[in-house]
């Protein structure tokens, strides 16, 4: 709808729907408030016309430019960084995984020596203890025993 249409259909009455909105008209009511509804309802037509206007006409829109290059450049090089620190973070626990097994491998390796030194240890205290208590002829032949050691230290 065009401007100069709304406006004089606002001026003359018809069955502008913007004109029922402006308020009862009196016939006898004053000069003052009569003037001032035609004066709201041609503002509220215009206004309206304008908007129509600025909506309906052709609008040029600047394309930015778009930096399409830098956003490529910035994923790659954020991609690379990402892959890059998984690598080198499971190259990392790999080497700590072989670091403690082979820390654990010597544990193991010197706690073995360990008990193996004990168990010579306690063989040869085993045998200290046998020696010291065992006997070298029977009771039977003790007293014969008794007089060898004499004779010999004689």
């Amino acid at each position: 709808m065009n401007f100069s249409k709304q406006f004089s259909t606002g001026r003359q009455g018809g069955d502008d729907p913007d004109a029922q909105c402006a308020g009862p008209r009196t016939d006898a009511g004053s000069l003052g408030d009569a003037e001032l509804g035609l004066a709201l309802r041609d503002f509220r037509s215009s206004v309206h016309a304008w908007s129509d206007a600025v909506h309906q006409r052709p609008r040029l829109v600047e394309v930015a430019p778009r930096r399409m290059a830098w956003r490529k450049a910035a994923a790659w090089a954020l991609g690379s960084v990402l892959v890059v620190g998984g690598a080198g973070g499971g190259l990392l626990g790999y080497r700590l995984q072989q670091e403690h097994a082979r820390i654990a491998a010597r544990e193991a390796k010197h706690q073995r020596q360990l008990q193996e030194q004990r168990a010579r240890q306690a063989e040869e205290e085993l045998a200290q203890v046998d020696s010291d208590v065992s006997r070298e002829v029977p009771a039977a032949l003790e007293p014969l025993g008794q007089l060898m050691t004499a004779d010999e230290s004689r």
